[in-house]
C-alpha cells in the first residue's frame, strides 16, 4: 500500500501550478491522501481560493492519479483553507529563498 502511496505522490509531482512553475506536491497543494485497495482520496488547497483554474487542476490531478498502475478510482475534494508559503517542502522555499 506504501508503494502505491508513493507511486501517486510520484505522479502527482508531474502536476504544475499553471502561476508558480512548481508541482502541486513539493507547492503543498495536497492536503491529504489516503490509498486503500486502490481507491485513491486527494484533499487538497489551492493559491488562491477564487482560483480560475481549479477545475483543470482537479482534472489534472484525477488523469495523473489514474495513470499509475494499480489505482482504480480517485476522488479529488478542495478543501476551504487557506494556503501559505509554508505549506511549500523546504528544499522549494530555501530556492526560492524564503
Amino acid at each position: 500500500m506504501a508503494d502505491l502511496k508513493e507511486k501517486v505522490l510520484e505522479a502527482l509531482r508531474n502536476c504544475y501550478d499553471p502561476e508558480i512553475p512548481i508541482n502541486i506536491v513539493d507547492l503543498g497543494l495536497i492536503y491529504d491522501l489516503k490509498v486503500e485497495d486502490g481507491n485513491v482520496k486527494i484533499k487538497m488547497i489551492l493559491t488562491a481560493p477564487a482560483c480560475p483554474m481549479r477545475a483543470y487542476l482537479v482534472q489534472q490531478v484525477k488523469e495523473a492519479v489514474l495513470s499509475v498502475e494499480g489505482v482504480k478510482n480517485v476522488d479529488v475534494t478542495l478543501v476551504n483553507e487557506r494556503w501559505t508559503p509554508d505549506r511549500m517542502s523546504p528544499e522549494v522555499r530555501s530556492g526560492l529563498g524564503l
